[in-house]
């Protein structure tokens, strides 16, 4: 005898029902029992599991060890980071101070080679001090012998010079300016007597005598007969300025 078994209620956990045969000898119509929307349940057997039995807390405390994991791989990501750029500045200070003990030793070295030269050195400098105070010393010097021949060559022929008077500026004080606003300014001052056997032509001397290195202008002070008649005596002023310095201590690179 066949029995059918009730799924729809051996899921729900009632006792099943036995079909009972109908007509022409069969129990029950034969027919699935359906749900309440009208498909068609089956008893599913040996499926996958569905329903997860562990406590919340399992699940919480799992999703904690990843978070716990992740962070402890960062903190290692971040302190191999600092390790290398701590190596990197380490080996940079490294060789910087290696750079600076070489530069210290050439530096030692160069010290000990200009110790042996110590005496040139200081000869070297006392020589540019004397230079030094030569240029400035010598700054103001006329070339007075030159100075005297030039005006000598300019003077008309047959004139001797027979006395000289020289002033001139020095390296520590300026010279003394005419108050005659007329006059050039000058650094140094040439009067001198000639004699001339003729009777001289003052204008044409002052011309001549312009032509002197350092020349700013001239007068003639006086033109007198001598006492015994053999001819005329002249004083003559001549005022020179800076051009009539000899620049003998200037510096090469200042001398014109």
């Amino acid at each position: 005898m066949t029995e059918i078994i009730d799924a729809t209620a051996t899921a729900a956990g009632e006792t099943p029902r036995r079909g009972q045969r109908g007509q022409g000898g069969r129990r029950g119509s034969g027919r699935p029992p359906t749900s309440e929307r009208g498909t068609t349940r089956g008893l599913a057997i040996g499926g996958p599991p569905r329903v997860d039995l562990l406590p919340g807390e399992v699940h919480s405390n799992r999703q904690q060890r990843r978070v716990v994991r992740r962070l402890w791989v960062g903190v290692v990501v971040v302190a191999l980071g600092v390790a290398i750029l701590a190596g990197w500045a380490t080996m940079v200070r490294m060789s910087a101070e290696q750079e600076l003990l070489s530069a210290q030793g050439e530096t030692s070295a160069l010290a000990q080679q200009q110790g042996q030269f110590r005496d040139v050195r200081i000869a070297e400098s006392q020589t540019a001090l004397l230079e030094a105070a030569q240029r400035v010393g010598g700054s103001t010097e006329l070339d007075w012998s030159a100075t005297l021949e030039s005006v000598r060559s300019k003077l008309p022929q047959g004139v001797q010079i027979t006395g000289v008077t020289i002033d001139s500026a020095s390296a520590t004080s300026e010279y003394a300016q005419s108050d005659d606003p007329l006059q050039g300014r000058r650094v140094a001052t040439l009067t001198f007597d000639a004699k001339s056997a003729v009777l001289p032509s003052i204008p044409d001397w002052l011309t001549a005598v312009s032509g002197v290195t350092g020349y700013v202008d001239a007068n003639a002070n006086s033109v007198a007969r001598s006492d015994d008649g053999s001819g005329y005596t002249v004083n003559m002023t001549i005022h020179l300025d800076e051009r009539a310095f000899d620049g003998k201590y200037a510096a090469e690179g200042t001398k014109g």
